[in-house]
Order: structure tokens, then C-alpha cells, then sequence
């Protein structure tokens, strides 16, 4: 059991103490559509424009679920070990705040459509079950916008009625390294489904962090606080660390911790409250009259669960036995579901595994972090890239000049033969006119050939270079390399 000194000592002694975190996961599912009306869910988009009456809560509307939406919850609910809940309805969370059109949220209190299941994690206190209370689908709220030059607050609704899943875990984490290693395998799981992209940073996965803290080994669980305003794995940590210290400074020093909801602002390392801790009876939820019941038959999970794809675990057992490649490399290309995809679609291709491997965990992963993009935005297709693999071990062009094709089709994702043909980049082949340059080479700079000849093997580098500028590029390396030894 992961146990914690506080710094501060009581009456000279220091106490243990244990961290306790339950996490809330709001994911919004990928439809094209809101989970109760027709409007567009893609993000972005001029404020107010992806809107009508149902979602803007107008009056004598009713709403009508989107069948994707139940497809993709009980989908993450078979692969999270969850039970399914065969007869399920929708309530209204009632509350009003200006982003919420209604006034209540329709969500799922009593029936939740997922209970029971769990996931397993890894974390450097070994494997760990972490269970999950429940999965329940809701629609999204909307998005105030402050307008601190104007001093004002504006609304838009594009966001209100996009279908999401709530992950309620069990309070079974101890750590921060314990809630993101929870965090990434239901990322993986819910991408590899095809549910969602899970991006935090555009807010379509969001984590509220409920923690206490109790003196190691107590029996009886702290008050909570619930973390808010967290969109990324780096502020989630942050913000677990600040408050679990937050906490114990306050139980030093013989206050109590109050029941609340907090914001962490992660530019400032703190959080601030925001408002008490509501319960479920504040929320007044009651059956929503205007949806009918959820009726699940055997036909419909089956199909959903002949459906689900190869999970990240055994496709790492599978690259294992199949591709001649590090498990490094299996790591880091199956923590991507589009990277695998792009990995095993460019080997069908005819693309050799450890080459294709090169190639993403190279010039990829570093185009990758040099833009600040994620490798579910990897925009190039399989096609491309295998063409530019086997322009490359043909010597159809030279390294230096791969790398360069591989950065515009990382941009563009341009046809590697097309875009050699068309600017002549492909490489000189005729070993006369290369012998040729590299004699003009050779008779153009006798000190460094004199040089060479001395034993100084920095000077025929710089041979090499003066042939390949002669070549304007069109040559390879290792061929000049060659013939420049053959012939000194």
C-alpha cells in the first residue's frame, strides 16, 4: 500500500499518511451527430452554428437517442469487464447554470447503461485492478467563454447535446502514477474501439480527480474535494500532488477538509474552490418522461461484442511472434492505434517490418514532437509510405533525399515517385558521369587528396561532399565513397 510522510510534524512525531483517488472520465463518443438531435458534433466551428431547437433546450421538443451512441458505451463497457445493463432508462440532472440550454442534463442515475467491471493497470507497484462503478451515457453541457476585455461572459451551444460516457472508477488508486497508467489503458481501449480520439487537449476526455487523504492504515475514508479544469496527464499529476499536500498541511495543523468542488489552474502550480461538494439529492434527478427505455437483447450484444477489435495487449503478443522488431519499437507503435493501423497496412504492402519501424520511431516520432502533434493527426498514407521505403532500398534516391520526400509527405502526404519525378531527384545510376565528377573532384583539390594520402581520413569527407554538391545531390554516399577510395 502506497503510503505518504506528510513534511509537517504532529506534537514532534511524523504521521503516515494514504492518498485516496477515485476518477469521473467524461468521454465524448465519436458520432457524427448529438446524441439526442441531428446537429453536427465536429469540433470547432463558428459559436452557435452547429444548433437547433433541441439541442438549444426550446420548448415542446423532444429528443430522439442516437443509436451510435449505445453501440460505442456498451462497446467500452464489454471491454472494460462491465456488466450490461439489459433495461436501462435515461433522468434529468437537474441544475442551472447559463451553458446548461434546459436547465437539467439528461443522464442515467439508476440504470446506468455499464456496472461492475474493471480495468488492469501497471504501474511500478506491479499489476493492480481498478475497478469501475458504473458507465453511464449524457449529453454534454455548453461553453461559456469570458471576455475579459469586454467584461462579460458569452455562450456557445455547439457543444451542448454531444453524446458522452461518464467512467466512474472505484476509489481504488493511491498515486498519480497509479491514476495516469488507469487513464492511458482506457485512452487505448476506447481508441482502439474506434469510440473516441480522446483528446485531452480538445477537451473530448476529461478527468475530474475526487481524492481524500486518511492516516495510513484508518479504516474510514477522508473527505473528498473534486479536482476540476484538468486537460492533460502532466496537470492531472500536478494537480493529484498539490492537493493530496493541500489536504495533509490542513489535517496538521487541526483543520478540517471541507467537501468541495476546486479548480486547478495549472499555470499557477494551485486550485481554488469553486463551490460546495453537491450529492445525487441535490441534483433532484427523476426519470426523464419524454425517452422511452432502453431494451437490450441478446442479438444486439452479440453483435456488439463480435465487433470488438484486437486490443493493444494481444496485439503486442502478436508483433512479438509475427515482425522481427524491438519490443521498444511494439511499445511505442501499438500506444497508437493509427500508427499500428499505418505500421501493419505499409508491411502488407510489401514493406519490410523493421524498416517500416525505422521509419516511425525516426524521422515520425520526431516530426511528431517538433509540431506538437499527436499520432492519431498522422495525416500520410500506408501507400506513401512504402513507396518512399522502396525508393529508398533501391537507391532510387539517397537517404538525405528520402528524409526531405518523407517531411512534405508528412505535411501533404504527397506521392514520393510523383514528387522525385518532378523535381529530377532521383539518383544518377550512370557510373560514368559519376567517375567522371569524382575525377574532377579528385584533380580540383590536390591538397586534400595530398592530405588523405597522409593518412587523414576527415579529408575524404570532405571529397565526398564536394562530389555530391557536383552531383547536385543525385548520387549515393556510399557509392562515392567508393569510388573515391578506388581510385586515390
Amino acid at each position: 500500500m502506497a503510503t505518504m510522510k506528510s513534511a509537517q510534524m504532529n506534537k514532534g512525531f511524523p504521521k503516515e499518511y494514504e492518498t485516496v483517488i477515485g476518477l469521473e472520465v467524461h468521454v465524448e463518443l465519436a458520432t457524427n451527430t448529438k446524441i439526442f438531435c441531428g446537429c453536427s458534433t465536429a469540433f470547432g466551428g463558428k459559436p452557435n452554428s452547429h444548433t437547433c431547437p433541441v439541442c438549444t433546450g426550446m420548448p415542446g421538443t423532444l429528443p430522439v437517442l442516437n443509436k451510435k451512441v449505445l453501440e460505442h458505451a456498451v462497446a467500452v463497457g464489454l471491454a472494460t469487464n462491465c456488466t450490461i445493463t439489459r433495461y436501462c432508462k435515461f433522468d434529468r440532472k437537474n441544475y442551472f447554470y447559463p451553458d446548461n440550454p434546459q436547465n437539467y442534463q439528461i443522464s442515467q442515475l439508476y440504470l446506468p447503461i455499464c456496472r461492475d467491471g474493471y480495468v488492469e493497470i501497471e504501474s511500478g507497484e506491479g499489476k493492480k485492478r481498478i475497478g469501475i462503478h458504473e458507465i453511464h451515457m449524457e449529453e454534454d453541457a455548453g461553453k461559456l467563454i469570458h471576455d475579459e476585455w469586454e467584461d462579460c461572459t458569452l455562450v456557445d451551444y455547439n457543444r451542448s447535446g454531444v453524446p458522452l460516457i461518464e467512467i466512474v472508477s472505484e476509489p481504488d488508486m493511491r498515486s498519480a502514477e497509479e491514476v495516469i497508467a488507469y487513464l492511458d489503458k482506457l485512452r487505448l481501449i476506447i481508441q482502439y474501439l474506434g469510440a473516441s480520439d480522446c483528446k485531452l487537449q480538445e477537451g473530448s476526455m476529461r478527468a475530474d480527480v475526487n481524492l481524500s487523504v486518511r492516516e495510513a492504515g484508518a479504516a474510514q475514508y477522508g473527505t473528498r474535494t473534486e479536482m476540476k479544469n484538468l486537460n492533460s496527464f502532466h496537470a492531472i499529476a500536478r494537480a493529484i500532488e498539490g492537493e493530496k499536500n493541500r489536504q495533509i498541511d490542513l489535517l496538521e495543523a487541526g483543520q478540517a477538509v471541507v467537501q468541495e468542488t476546486r479548480r486547478w489552474d495549472d499555470l499557477k502550480g494551485t486550485s481554488y474552490a469553486m463551490r460546495s461538494k453537491e450529492d445525487a439529492r441535490d441534483y433532484r434527478y427523476f426519470p426523464d418522461p419524454d425517452l422511452v427505455p432502453v431494451s437490450i437483447d441478446d442479438g444486439f450484444l452479440e453483435e456488439i461484442r463480435s465487433r470488438q477489435p484486437e486490443f493493444r495487449t494481444e496485439k503486442m503478443a502478436r508483433y512479438k511472434a509475427e515482425y522481427d522488431i524491438p519490443d521498444y519499437d511494439i511499445e511505442i507503435i501499438t500506444g497508437s492505434k493509427h500508427m499500428a493501423d499505418i505500421f501493419e497496412a505499409t508491411v502488407a504492402l510489401g514493406g519490410q517490418p523493421k524498416k517500416v519501424s525505422n521509419w516511425l520511431m525516426g524521422e515520425t516520432l520526431r516530426l511528431l514532437k517538433e509540431k506538437e502533434m499527436d499520432p492519431e493527426d498522422i495525416r500520410f498514407s500506408p501507400e506513401h509510405l512504402a513507396s518512399l521505403i522502396a525508393l529508398a532500398e533501391s537507391r532510387a534516391v539517397n537517404s538525405t533525399v528520402a528524409k526531405e520526400i518523407f517531411e512534405r509527405m508528412f505535411e501533404e502526404d504527397v506521392d514520393p515517385e510523383k514528387y522525385v519525378e518532378e523535381r529530377g531527384l532521383k539518383m544518377v545510376s550512370d557510373e560514368d558521369a559519376l567517375r567522371k565528377a569524382v575525377e574532377e573532384v579528385i584533380a580540383a583539390n590536390p591538397k586534400s587528396v595530398q592530405d588523405y594520402r597522409g593518412g587523414k581520413e576527415r579529408a575524404l569527407g570532405f571529397l565526398v561532399g564536394q562530389t555530391m554538391k557536383a552531383m547536385k545531390g543525385k548520387a549515393d554516399p556510399a557509392g562515392v565513397n567508393r569510388m573515391l577510395k578506388d581510385l586515390l
